[in-house]
């Protein structure tokens, strides 16, 4: 998992509220459970305007002119700002697959679905809950000047726009000590496989039947 610690990246608004993760990727996109290959086909419906399949060449696909994502201005978006309870719906972890394979690194909305809440972050996604006002406030200022960037800071755990103006937001120090050091459950278990090697060598000395 990628390690997150601290961001400056560009913002790209998505003025929705209840974004379900079939809008984020589509059923028909759900025939693997590796992590890649989502990213082209993220918000496929909103993206394109034909529909898309698991087989087409997304390139020579025609692109919807009004959907924000594919406005010039918005291109190499690092941070997703949107609306309340983002990522509603099934319990998909494609979800994050395809919005980290797009390229986002943090999502800010004033709530999030809560299984794709907690799949963001085992995803070295940081989703980001500020209220209803300062996301309000955030789009006024995106929509008004081109190339708006934030700056997160993990460590700091605030957002901080241009101005200076900033916004804190609250993590649990366990889902924090991963981000900043890219561990998923797999990475923290293995920081305890000289223990757990120890434990299995013991119980095949006690138990040799067993093995």
């Amino acid at each position: 998992m990628k390690v997150f610690q601290e961001l400056k990246g560009l913002v790209a608004p998505l003025d929705r509220v209840n974004v379900d993760t079939d809008a984020i990727i589509p059923k028909q996109f759900l025939r693997s459970i590796k992590r890649t290959g989502y990213g082209d086909n993220c918000f496929d419906a909103w993206r394109y305007l034909d529909r898309g399949d698991i087989a087409m060449d997304n390139s020579t696909r025609p692109l919807n002119p009004d959907f924000p994502l594919n406005k010039p201005r918005y291109q190499g978006a690092e941070i997703l700002l949107t609306r309340r309870n983002f990522g509603c719906g099934s319990s998909r972890e494609h979800a994050p697959w395809a919005l980290e394979e797009y390229g986002f690194r943090a999502i800010i909305a004033p709530s999030f679905a809560d299984i794709f809440f907690n799949n963001c972050y085992k995803n070295g996604l940081l989703p980001i809950i500020l209220s209803e006002k300062e996301v309000d406030i955030l789009f006024c200022e995106v929509e008004n000047n081109v190339g708006y960037c934030l700056l997160i800071s993990l460590q700091e755990q605030t957002v901080i726009t241009p101005s200076g103006q900033v916004f804190n937001f609250d993590i649990t120090e366990h889902r924090k000590y991963c981000l900043l050091n890219g561990l998923d459950e797999i990475g923290l278990t293995l920081q305890n496989s000289d223990k757990i090697k120890a434990f299995e060598d013991k119980r095949k000395q006690q138990f040799p039947w067993m093995f």
